[in-house]
């Protein structure tokens, strides 16, 4: 039974009804209007955390409760977030001020446990208020405050989401229709799917250019050039440009990340080849709606299709589907000149392409004088709601020194640094030290009396040999063998465990595996709560050994052994507290140092000015990447995916299918496998300067026999060097192979087999 499925037995519904479902994160609250005969469940992620809920009047006043077995007291967790003066108090205090909830009210909320949230009906129309409160968790602590979800069911029709801020104007653009509209130059546009699944298509014209009679618009070959694409793809560029190769506007905000950009609008040549002559179109409607400002009409329109999910061919043929969208979905978008701009709510009917029902967009204009942060929208689960990209506590002193980030899960990260550059980034962290934001790493508290029987059978490594303070590097499994994830595992205690992973969904399959054999475990995401930056290179030890105090019972950093943690605190015995581990992802002695994430610019600032005198660099994911294919370390969906199995992945180490007795998921089918059989992870040197990429194939003659899953140019070696998967009789250090690109015939790379890693084998730098 998967957690989804526990979840849903908790709240009394037919399957057939869908509610309308929103996610409470931790130390957040929500704010619902309920209508008369709504209904409202309310459930936790992880099983584990409670809610305080609040029930006010149009005037703010607290209303009669429709929950009759519920005590009323004060809000405990919610006043013990507000005292403090730290991010999540002060915004907490913002929002409540804002929805004018006042201090009489919190003092008569219905306090919820865990195992007794709500499922309730409202028979008169009242405002309710989740409050998903506690206080902040600092990284000796394993008391995360963890999300909720609540199942609003209602006949009311949907709500539009919350305004990001006061809008300039908003206007509805019925189904089957299109509207044109002005903006100026630094102003906002929200562009809303309203019930979901619904295509809007978007054409802008330069204002000034327009007015002087030349029609200046946005191109698609200056887009896609620009951003080096040639084809549509599942996502939006984040500039859109004219035909002078100007941008024109700018995506910051994308709710679905799944759309199509510069197909057509649909035009009458579609529905007349189809069949249906007359039909209404997007290209007719721009025309009408442009026609005010004297813009010539066409026969097709090229256009940004939000919503629109399409996908490309590797030969460039276009296939779409019904939208990812969902009620309530947008993008955000900048206008970066005065433009004159057109959206349509398509009306196409034939095809999926509106998921067969046609509805109504909105758009909202913000002023200029709005600020947004940019984030992107992804999900976990498919029935979840999507989560945003969110700036690190690091993020303040990373964005001042570079504008070069990317999104990685769920998370901004520096590509590489200004004045800095990969190459200069890399050689610091091998000769000097280097300082990198690690913080998208996921973290669980896993504890309970069945927190060890739990990992030992999550996990392949054997947990039950792991002492206090210990450190293990291990895989997830499910049952064919194949990888989930890899991660490390900290024993915090005797029955608690910290597990740092790269994906969200470690914590659903671990409570899934928990619920399935009846453990007494709770498995908390704390993410949120401790942020961390990795301290790399020969001179780290020196580094932290200044700056981190212990106390008497904890080992210090300059004695902490390779692959053990401790706690301590920044400044002396009244300074942060942090958790310091000897772990790291280059192949060079170094550490990783975790804290709250309110605390992150200073500790960036403290160590940071305790390194300068070594030569201190920042350290971004481009540099970061050259650094761990040298070391021969795996990643996610490049060295491992579901069909992949550890001993594939390269780390049987992590699999002691002699030493572990007891059993582990996925260990039946690895057992099954025959050992010579398997594929093997093994490292190239590329005899050429021409380019290798993560999917090349690797040929014998004619034939395939293997795949490079990463590559890169390594300043130690002087060459190109990468990670491959090949099949067994090819695996010995000193065979000779080729990449094959160009259909893997017509242009050859001569490679050799060695083996790994090709940085420091004995690995004994990171060691030392």
């Amino acid at each position: 039974m998967t957690i989804q499925q526990q979840q849903a037995q908790t709240c009394d519904y037919v399957a057939s009804e869908q509610p309308r479902l929103y996610r409470v994160e931790g130390q957040d609250a929500l704010r619902l209007e309920l209508h008369a005969g709504d209904r409202v469940c309310i459930t936790s992620a992880d099983l584990q955390q409670g809610c305080e809920l609040l029930f006010i009047d149009d005037a703010g006043n607290v209303a009669d409760s429709p929950l009759d077995n519920y005590s009323l007291s004060e809000a405990v967790n919610t006043q013990a977030q507000r005292a403090q003066q730290s991010a999540s108090g002060l915004r907490l205090n913002e929002l409540l001020r804002v929805w004018g909830v006042t201090e009489a009210a919190l003092k008569t909320v219905h306090c919820c446990a865990a195992e007794a949230l709500p499922e309730f009906a409202v028979s008169e129309p009242v405002t309710m208020v989740v409050l998903c409160c506690g206080k902040d968790m600092q990284v000796s602590e394993q008391t995360p405050v963890t999300a909720l979800q609540v199942a609003h069911f209602t006949t009311a029709e949907a709500d539009l989401p919350l305004p990001l801020a006061a809008p300039r104007s908003e206007f509805r653009v019925p189904r089957g229709s299109a509207q044109s509209y002005e903006v100026k130059a630094g102003e906002w546009i929200q562009i809303i799917d309203v019930e979901g699944k619904q295509c809007s298509d978007f054409i802008a014209f330069d204002a000034v250019a327009l007015a002087q009679g030349n029609e200046v618009a946005l191109d698609a070959v200056a887009t896609r050039t620009l951003n080096g694409l040639t084809l549509p793809q599942p996502g939006l560029h984040s500039k859109l440009a004219d035909t002078r190769q100007q941008t024109m506007l700018e995506v910051v905000q994308d709710t679905v990340g799944h759309h199509d950009s510069f197909l057509f609008a649909c035009n009458s040549k579609y529905y007349e080849d189809s069949g249906y002559f007359g039909h209404l179109n997007c290209t007719d409607n721009f025309n009408r709606s442009l026609s005010q400002y004297g813009i010539a009409a066409r026969a097709g329109w090229p256009a940004i299709n939000f919503f629109f999910n399409t996908s490309a061919g590797d030969c460039g043929t276009i296939a779409f589907e019904e939208p990812w969208s969902r009620a309530g979905d947008y993008v955000l978008l900048r206008a970066s000149r005065d433009l004159i701009c057109a959206s349509s709510a398509c009306p196409d009917d034939i095809d999926p392409a509106n998921g067969w029902n046609p509805t109504d967009i909105h758009v909202r204009i913000y002023p200029k004088n709005c600020e947004f942060p940019r984030s992107v929208g992804y999900r976990i689960t498919p029935e979840e709601q999507p989560r945003m990209t969110k700036p690190t506590g690091f993020h303040g002193r990373t964005s001042a020194l570079t504008k070069q980030f990317t999104e990685y899960r769920g998370y901004w990260v520096a590509a590489e640094y200004q004045n800095y550059g990969a190459r200069a980034e890399y050689l610091a962290c091998r000769e000097r030290v280097a300082m990198i934001d690690l913080t998208p790493l996921r973290k669980f508290e896993v504890l309970g009396p069945d927190a060890e029987t739990l990992l030992q059978y999550a996990l392949t490594r054997n947990v039950a040999r792991m002492s206090i303070g210990e450190v293990v590097y291990s895989a997830v499994c499910h049952s064919t063998g194949g990888m989930i994830d890899d991660g490390t595992l900290f024993r915090m205690g005797q029955h608690a465990f910290r597990w740092i992973c790269g994906d969200s969904y470690c914590g659903i399959w671990l409570r899934q595996l928990a619920a399935e054999n009846g453990w007494q475990v709770q498995v908390r995401e704390s993410t949120d709560q401790i942020h961390n930056v990795a301290v790399q290179g020969p001179e780290s030890r020196k580094l932290l050994e200044q700056i981190i105090w212990n106390a008497e019972s904890c080992t210090p950093v300059a004695e902490l052994g390779w692959f053990r943690f401790m706690t301590g605190r920044v400044g002396g015995p009244e300074g942060m507290p942090v958790m310091v581990s000897r772990t790291g992802y280059t192949g060079e002695l170094g550490f990783e140092v975790w804290c709250h994430p309110d605390q992150g610019e200073q500790l960036w600032d403290t160590i940071w000015q305790a390194g300068e005198p070594y030569g201190i660099a920042p350290l971004g994911f481009d540099a970061l990447d050259m650094l761990r294919i040298e070391a021969g370390l795996i990643f996610a969906e490049h060295e491992f995916c579901a069909e992949t199995n550890p001993y594939e992945a390269g780390i049987g180490f992590t699999v002691p299918m002699k030493t572990k007795t007891d059993d582990f998921v996925g260990r039946e089918a690895i057992a099954a496998q025959n050992p010579l059989s398997r594929k093997k992870l093994v490292g190239l040197m590329i005899d050429s300067q021409e380019a290798v990429s993560h999917g090349d194939s690797i040929f014998n003659g004619r034939f395939p026999v293997g795949v490079v899953t990463s590559a890169t140019y390594s300043p130690s070696l002087k060459s190109q060097i990468a990670l491959c998967r090949v099949e067994p009789q090819f695996a010995e250090a000193g065979t000779a192979l080729e990449v094959g690109q160009l259909d893997g015939q017509r242009k050859r790379i001569p490679v050799r087999i060695t083996t790994l890693p090709f940085y420091d084998p004995e690995r004994s730098r990171v060691r030392s």
